[in-house]
């Protein structure tokens, strides 16, 4: 599928990783709906895209909120090529703290908004697609999940984190298999540590520390390169039920 004036979906698309896939689909002269719950700044996105943006605020976690957010992007854009789930939640925190055991609801806000979220996302954008018209190699759309090197790799601290991104690396590969016969691929990007609003908060000391354990290149990821990759992925129509490591061949340890 070719890249240049993609219609496209990105949730969480008006920060980190999400914002650098919306000014990379928009740069190449696509249009983009952004859903997140961060208004200001999704407006001040689309004010800079000359039209070619939309935002609609939207808690992933809510079904029918995420489905009434599909239809009006379906309604801007004409058709969607691609949905990129970037909307998430760090959910750090020990399951045995020093204040007790970690309370159900903050583990099932972390489940809720990265797993069940990302779900939410891809069923409703893989409904739309399948009634489109196919490209010449039968293809009619493109689902971009976002995992973590924490779904293989969890550090003490991550068990909520950790349960939700391994979800969405496992399914991957049963959603590929089901969509096959639409023409609809989906492909997961498992991302190390990098540049986002997550890790920004961090003190330097912190954030130089967990550079050093990067083999290559030994610095923190930068947004514009997941969305390099999410860019490959939709130009490269054998890419297909797996999951991308984007990481400097880090692998995290227990703490």
């Amino acid at each position: 599928m070719r890249f240049e004036k993609l219609m496209a979906v990105v949730s969480g698309g008006a920060s980190g990783l999400g914002q650098a896939v919306t000014e990379t689909v928009l740069a190449g002269g696509g249009r983009v709906v952004i859903l997140d719950v961060a208004r200001e700044a999704g407006e001040r996105l689309v004010a800079r895209s000359s039209g070619k943006a939309l935002f609609v605020p939207t808690d992933v976690r809510i079904e029918s909120a995420v489905d009434q957010a599909l239809a009006k992007a379906r309604e801007f854009l004409g058709r969607i090529d691609l949905a990129v789930a970037c909307a998430g939640v760090i959910g750090a925190g020990r399951v045995l703290a020093r204040e007790g055991p970690m309370p159900s609801e903050a583990f099932q806000r972390t489940i809720g908004i990265n797993l069940v979220g990302t779900f939410h996302l891809v069923k409703a954008a893989a409904s739309h697609m399948q009634t489109q018209e196919p490209n010449e190699e039968g293809e009619r759309g493109v689902l971009v999940m976002t995992a973590s090197v924490a779904a293989f790799e969890g550090q003490i601290g991550q068990a909520a984190y950790s349960a939700s991104k391994g979800g969405v690396a496992g399914m991957t590969l049963p959603l590929a298999r089901e969509f096959a016969r639409l023409g609809i691929r989906v492909v997961t990007i498992a991302p190390g540590i990098f540049e986002t609003a997550m890790v920004g908060g961090m003190t330097e000391e912190v954030r130089t520390s967990l550079a050093s354990q990067i083999p290559f290149p030994a610095r923190l990821g930068r947004p514009v390169e997941y969305a390099a990759l999410v860019r490959h992925i939709v130009e490269n129509s054998m890419l297909n039920g797996t999951t991308i490591r984007l990481d400097g061949a880090i692998r995290m340890q227990p703490k």
